[in-house]
């Protein structure tokens, strides 16, 4: 019974924190208009389908919001360790047994759905650093390498594997998630010096061995698409034509020809943005990332309302986990950043991303739901 609120209490729904939901609401719909216009081409066959499978998503997506919020989260702080070793253990097997698609080993593929653990994992991290931090009490001065050394390991591990898959994107995304708590807490300035000189030392060595050819090319196309706008460049250029073509207001809801003539790849996932910005303009642009920057505002109000240094930690690691998502997706799509593969949170088609996204969003919905208890 301590996992969960008593509802007598106070009633459950003068609990929740309304303008958290409604912001997650109305970028859900957001995501479902243009996924819609998405799927829905003159050309459109089998994708038509995803529009059903988002909206079912979404509904189980809600029902783990809804849930989560009645758990009590210290609930997630006691069974970190499992929850880190059960999404390590299952990022270890779809290395070596998982589903292939796109080239890629990322998905273990369970009949009715396709899951991939490194989209779980990235809130498994969160979890087991927010457990470790919350444990720790570092000098004046930030944290030492002996803080650091766990927290690291935890990163390094799963982020190893990923790197493998390959999924340089996933990779990228924990790393960030990671550095993003462990700047939080506090890290002393000698070793963040230090750590962007290896850095710096690093990137020629990764080029030369670490990276793959495609990943290369990713990175090249970045600098220059032009040189290959039939190839590896032909992403990165019909995305900026899409976002560019709808200018201020946009062309109109399923009248952008980049997406409905399906010039526009992955239209439905990482380049949903693009879809956007051709329909909505810049109008719909900027009220989207105005939305998302509402929604990191309550998250971060939750944190500095929390209970405890766990609460505070763990709604500070969903806030970066959404935060960074968002950033290099609309970076990737506008030609700010190379192409990666990330997907845009609660917006793009994708079980996996959307149910994680959900229970996130619902462990920071239940640290905010327990400010009342005091």
């Amino acid at each position: 019974m301590n996992d969960f609120v008593k509802l007598e209490e106070k009633p459950f729904f003068r609990k929740l924190d309304y303008n958290f939901i409604i912001v997650i609401l109305a970028l859900n719909v957001i995501g479902l208009i243009n996924l819609y216009s998405a799927t829905h081409g003159p050309n459109a066959t089998e994708v038509e389908s995803l529009f059903i499978s988002q909206i079912v998503w979404l509904l189980a997506g809600w029902t783990i919001f809804f849930f989560v919020t009645l758990v009590d989260y210290m609930f997630f702080s006691r069974m970190a360790i499992l929850i880190y070793a059960l999404n390590l253990l299952a990022i270890i097997y779809v290395t070596f047994f998982g589903k292939v698609a796109l080239g890629a080993q990322r998905w273990i593929d369970l009949g009715f759905f396709r899951y991939q653990p490194s989209e779980t994992m990235k809130l498994g991290l969160i979890i087991m650093l927010a457990k470790i931090l919350s444990n720790r009490s570092p000098s004046g001065q930030g944290m030492g390498f002996r803080e650091l050394f766990v927290p690291l390991l935890m990163v390094i591990i799963p982020f190893g594997f990923v790197v493998e898959q390959p999924d340089l994107g996933t990779a990228m995304m924990l790393s960030l998630i990671g550095g993003s708590l462990l700047f939080f807490c506090k890290v002393r300035r000698s070793i963040i010096i230090g750590a962007l000189v290896i850095m710096g030392l690093a990137v020629p060595i990764a080029w030369e061995y670490g990276l793959r050819d495609y990943q290369k090319n990713r990175i090249l196309t970045f600098v220059s698409p032009a040189n290959d706008p039939r190839g590896s460049g032909y992403n990165s250029i019909q995305s900026r034509i899409a976002v560019g073509s709808g200018q201020f207001i946009g062309k109109g809801f399923r009248q952008g020809t980049q997406s409905q003539l399906e010039f526009l790849p992955e239209r439905h996932t990482d380049f949903i943005f693009s879809v956007l910005s051709e329909e909505h303009g810049f109008v719909g642009g900027i009220l989207t990332i105005g939305l998302f920057g509402f929604l990191f505002g309550l998250a971060l109000r939750t944190a500095a309302n929390a209970r405890d240094k766990f609460g505070v930690l763990v709604t500070a690691g969903v806030t970066a986990y959404v935060f960074w998502h968002m950033f290099i997706n609309i970076g990737m799509v506008i030609g700010l950043l190379p192409i990666v593969g990330v997907p845009l949170p609660l917006l793009s088609y994708g079980g996996s991303s959307m149910l994680t996204t959900m229970l996130a969003l619902g462990v920071v919905s239940s640290v905010s739901y327990r400010r009342y208890l005091f």
